[in-house]
C-alpha cells in the first residue's frame, strides 16, 4: 500500500474511533445479537488491519527535506503540518459513512412482539378498553366496536402465543354481539384464536379467577384493581390506561394502548 493511501486509511481510523463511542452508547439498546456480532467483527477487522499497516517509528524512512520559502519570524511558530489540519469535507464524509453504518436496526412487528413479551407463550387479555372501543358492560348491550388500530398487533400475538380474550357481560345477547364483532373483524381467520378462547363472566372477580386458573405469562387489563390483585400471581402484566400511570410493581408495565406498547403508534 502506498504511503499516501496508508496515511489516508490511518486518518480514517482515527475519525472512526472518535465517533464510535458515541454511536455505540446511543444505539446499543436497539441492537440485537446479530448486529452486536457484526460490529464486533468490524472492530476486530479494523484493529487487525491497522496493526498490519502500522510501521515502527524506527523503521520509517526519513524523507529528504525540501527547500521552501523562508518563514517570517512573526508567524514561524504558528505553521502546522498538513497532517494536523482537519479537513471539514473529509470529516463530513466520514460522519455520513459512520451514520449510515450505525443506523438503528429496524425490527419487524413479529420481532418486536416477541421481544416485548419476553418470549411469553400464553397471554390473557380483557376486551373492554383494550380490544374494544367500549369501556363498560352496559355499552356492550347497545353496540360492540373492535378497535381497528389494535388488530395487527393482536393477530401477531396470536401467531406464537396461546391467547385468551375475556370480558364481563350482563346478558347472553351481549356475548353474541361480541363474538360477531370479533368474527367480522377477522380475528378468528388467522387460526391463532378460536371462539372457544373468548371467555365471558358476570363479574370483575370472575375475570380475575379466569386469569389465575389459566396462569398466563402475561395478562393485559384496563382495570387497575384487577392488575393490582393479580400482580402477586402473574409473571407480567400490562395495564392499559388513557393516562399513563407510574408502575405499581416491577412486573407491571403501563401503556395508553396495546399498539402503543409495541411501538405501532
Amino acid at each position: 500500500m502506498a504511503d499516501g493511501s496508508k496515511e489516508d486509511f490511518l486518518r480514517l481510523i482515527k475519525r472512526v474511533g472518535a465517533f464510535l463511542t458515541v454511536k455505540i452508547s446511543n444505539l446499543w439498546r436497539h441492537l440485537d445479537s446479530r448486529s452486536v456480532g457484526a460490529i464486533a467483527g468490524l472492530a476486530f477487522a479494523v484493529l487487525f488491519t491497522w496493526r498490519l499497516l502500522r510501521t515502527p517509528r524506527g523503521q520509517q524512512r526519513r524523507q529528504p527535506k525540501r527547500p521552501g520559502p523562508p518563514a517570517s519570524t512573526s508567524n514561524s511558530g504558528n505553521i502546522a503540518s498538513s497532517d494536523d489540519v482537519s479537513n471539514p469535507a473529509e470529516d463530513s464524509k466520514t460522519q455520513d459513512v459512520i451514520d449510515e453504518f450505525f443506523q438503528p436496526v429496524k425490527l419487524t412487528l413479529s420481532e418486536i412482539v416477541r421481544q416485548r413479551l419476553s418470549e411469553g407463550r400464553k397471554v390473557t387479555c380483557r376486551l373492554l378498553g383494550v380490544i374494544l372501543e367500549e369501556s363498560s358492560p352496559e355499552e356492550l348491550q347497545k353496540q360492540v366496536t373492535v378497535r381497528s388500530s389494535v388488530l395487527e398487533v393482536l393477530l401477531e400475538i396470536t401467531k406464537f402465543c396461546d391467547v385468551y380474550l375475556m370480558e364481563q357481560v350482563l346478558d347472553d345477547e351481549s356475548e353474541k354481539k361480541v363474538i360477531l364483532a370479533l368474527e367480522e373483524a377477522g380475528i378468528f381467520t388467522s387460526g391463532g384464536l378460536v371462539k372457544d378462547k373468548v371467555l365471558f363472566c358476570s363479574t370483575e372477580n370472575g375475570r380475575s379467577s379466569f386469569v389465575r386458573q389459566l396462569e398466563p405469562d402475561w395478562h393485559i387489563d384496563s382495570n387497575p384493581e384487577i392488575v393490582h390483585q393479580l400482580s402477586r400471581f402473574i409473571r407480567y402484566q400490562l395495564h392499559i390506561s388513557p393516562v399513563k400511570n407510574e408502575r405499581t410493581a416491577s412486573n407491571v408495565f403501563t401503556a395508553t394502548s396495546l399498539e402503543q406498547f409495541f411501538g405501532c403508534v
